[in-house]
């Protein structure tokens, strides 16, 4: 109830796997933390490493805002 976690691979194993975790933590505070993390292997890795630093990055930030603006969004 507090973690999704699943592995993404680009057709066989070892080509590019994708690792993806939210986790959601209660802080002492009584709020809710919401951790996304995101790890990468395989032979493509290398090749890949400007775009996933760049615009794979950037897209995962978006996607967090979006995702705190409708949990934080009054009903």
């Amino acid at each position: 109830e507090k973690e999704l976690v699943w592995l993404g691979r680009l057709i066989i194993p070892g080509i590019f796997d994708g690792r993806h975790e939210f986790r959601l933590e209660e802080t002492e505070v009584g709020e809710t933390l919401f951790i996304h993390s995101e790890s990468f292997s395989g032979i493509l890795v290398p090749f890949m490493k400007k775009d996933l630093d760049t615009k794979a990055k950037k897209g995962f930030e978006n996607m967090n805002k979006a995702i705190k603006s409708l949990a934080e969004k009054k009903v």
